[in-house]
This record gives structure tokens, C-alpha cells and sequence, in this order.
């Protein structure tokens, strides 16, 4: 069972975030956080912790460590810091791998996150690394999106993976080096889309940058343009629509599927709608302007929903969103140079 100190901190954010959004937000957007957590919720275990042994290269400590999340899953992870900031509580920064990826492959911005300051985190997501049978590719993740379209309970195409970064707050609540006032949260593409999601439905998310992920679902199935999205999970979505007796995918279907496993995306928790709820906590955005997984016109109507809601709370300084120019589907090295400085900004203050 979740300890109860951690989980009423949870729903006291959840309920002052919706009091400090609620002059500026119909009352249906505002509750979609709460529908939204309806949806991935599931009975509580506790959280078992397993802490491996560090290691300590180039002045920076690095350690295994695993929690369980539900009744059939753990949830592995890395933490990376400078060696000797041990003593004292510590900002903590999340990184969250794409499709095809694994923590591991967040090293890198995981050391320099901790060069400057923070305690660095990545896990594995949802049938990714060590939670794949053979730890790379992306075959166990489209396997799970094929058994849960036909009903089995699952949630593997984004929104498993948000409750388990929500679980990983719970267990980083325990530690002792942890200011949980001072988590953030960050994600690359797939990552990038549980980044907004966690964030719009969790306060304890104290600052977010989500790395081309941010988008419009409803835009991309209303202007053709859904194509980008679905490619990332080519063998499931082809196998789903042949089952369906279809000579060619359509948007028709992207919407069956949408509906099947992410429920709402296209919607309630669409971008425009979602990404609101994040305000009035530092939110910086970074897209391609070429990126067809992320239309433009359906980043921008994000942008525009998000400026709204600074606006209205009083702190548009909070909330800046950069366009890549002539980038399609990539983080450029000035993005993840921004990606730092803003939580070095917005986090580092006590």
C-alpha cells in the first residue's frame, strides 16, 4: 500500500493545482485530470525497494535499484550524482528513454545532469530493457500493445509507463537525499508523451520539459497526418489492421486503435487540453518544425492552450516553447543545452 503521508501529499497537489488552475481552465479540462487517473489506476503494492551497491568513475556515483509498481511488475532504475553530495537533500531531474530505448541509453544526460548539481534518474519503460526478454528492440512493447487492444487490462502504449514514473515519486519520496519539493521530469519522444502526461495529472512534478512529444492527436487524425505517430509501433498497428479486414489503414481505424489503447488521447487528455494542467509550474516545450510525429499546427495549438494558462496564473515567464528549425524527429545539442539550464533555473533554488 502506498504510505499514506506520500499519497495524501499527492492528492493535497491534486487539489491545490486545480484550485490555482481554476479561474483560468473550463471545468471539463479541469477535470480531466482526475478521469485521467482513472484510467491508469490500479490496487497498490508496496514498493519493496531493492538498492544495489555504487560505483563511483570520474567523480560521479552511480547505482542500481528496483521497486515494485503493481501486483506483477518492478520497475528497474539508475541514479547517477557527484560523488560526496551524499549529505543534505538534493533536486532530483527524471529522464525518460524513447520507444526502442532503455535508461541506459540516458547516461549521458543523466551525468550531466548530476555534474551540475542533481541527482539523476532514468528507468526502464513498460517492456523496454530489462523489463524486454532480450533487452533491446522493440518487439515485447508491440506484442503488449497487440494482447492489450484485444482487452487484457494493460496500458502499454504510454500510459503504463506514466504510472510507474509516478510510483518511481513515490519511492524517491523515501529516500533520505531527496527534495521532494524538487522533482523533475523530462522525456524524450515516447517519453516526451508521458512527460506532459504525468505532469498534467501529478503536482509532484515540480518542473517538466518534455523533448518532442508534446502534440495534438485530434489534429493529426483530422488533417491526415496521424501516419507519424502510429509508425513508431509499425508491426502492432499493421497486424491490428489486418486483422480488421482492412485493404489499407485509415484514420478511421488510428481511432479505433487510439480508443482501444490509449483511451482519451485524442480528447480529454489531447495536448490542448493536457498540457494546461502543468501551469503554473515551469514547463519548457522543445519540438522539430519537421517532425511528422509531432505535426507543427498541432504543437502550436498546444503552445497557444499552455500560454493561455501561464497567462492566466500569473507567470508566463514559466512556460517557453522552442521549435527546432529544419529538425524533424531529433533533440539538437542546443535543446538538451536549454533542457539543462531550465531546470538549473527553475529547480535548483530551495
Amino acid at each position: 500500500m502506498l504510505g499514506l503521508l506520500s499519497f495524501g501529499r499527492f492528492l493535497r497537489g491534486v487539489a491545490a493545482a486545480g484550485f490555482l488552475l481554476s479561474a483560468a481552465l473550463p471545468s471539463a479540462r479541469a477535470g480531466a485530470r482526475e478521469d485521467f487517473l482513472k484510467v491508469i489506476d490500479r490496487p497498490r503494492v508496496p514498493l519493496a525497494p531493492a538498492n544495489e551497491p555504487t560505483t563511483v568513475t570520474n567523480g560521479l556515483e552511480q547505482a542500481h535499484f528496483s521497486f515494485a509498481t503493481d501486483a506483477r511488475q518492478r520497475v528497474p532504475g539508475v541514479w547517477v550524482r557527484r560523488a560526496g553530495d551524499a549529505g543534505g537533500r538534493r533536486p532530483v531531474v527524471i529522464v525518460m528513454h524513447g520507444t526502442g530505448g532503455r535508461k541506459e541509453n540516458e547516461l549521458p544526460r543523466l551525468r550531466r545532469l548530476a555534474e551540475r548539481g542533481f541527482l539523476a534518474v532514468a528507468i526502464d519503460g513498460r517492456y523496454f530493457g530489462e523489463r524486454s526478454r532480450t533487452g533491446t528492440g522493440t518487439a515485447d512493447y508491440e506484442d503488449a500493445i497487440v494482447r492489450a487492444y484485444h482487452g487484457n487490462g494493460e496500458h502499454p502504449l504510454y500510459y503504463d509507463t506514466v504510472w510507474d514514473v509516478m510510483r518511481l515519486v513515490d519511492y524517491l519520496e523515501t529516500r533520505p537525499e531527496v527534495d521532494a519539493r524538487r522533482i523533475g521530469l523530462t522525456g524524450i519522444s515516447k517519453g516526451g508523451i508521458e512527460t506532459y502526461l504525468a505532469a498534467a495529472a501529478d503536482p509532484r512534478f515540480a518542473v517538466v520539459v518534455p523533448f518532442i512529444g508534446v502534440q495534438e492527436f485530434n489534429w493529426g487524425l483530422e488533417h491526415n497526418a496521424w501516419q507519424g505517430r502510429v509508425a513508431t509501433v509499425p508491426h502492432a498497428f499493421a497486424t491490428l489492421w489486418h486483422e480488421a479486414g482492412l485493404t489499407n489503414a485509415n484514420a478511421a481505424f488510428a481511432r479505433t486503435f487510439f480508443d482501444h489503447l490509449i483511451p482519451g488521447i485524442y480528447t480529454q487528455f489531447d495536448g490542448p487540453a493536457f498540457l494546461p494542467l502543468i501551469a503554473p509550474r515551469p514547463l519548457l516545450v522543445v519540438n522539430g518544425d519537421s517532425d511528422d510525429h509531432t505535426p507543427l499546427p498541432g504543437v502550436e495549438h498546444c503552445g497557444a492552450a499552455a500560454q493561455r494558462a501561464y497567462a492566466a496564473a500569473g507567470v508566463p515567464d514559466h512556460f517557453r516553447l522552442i521549435i527546432q528549425e529544419h529538425t524533424a524527429h531529433q533533440v539538437k545539442g542546443a535543446s538538451d543545452d536549454a533542457m539543462v539550464e531550465w531546470f538549473a533555473k527553475w529547480l535548483a533554488a530551495p
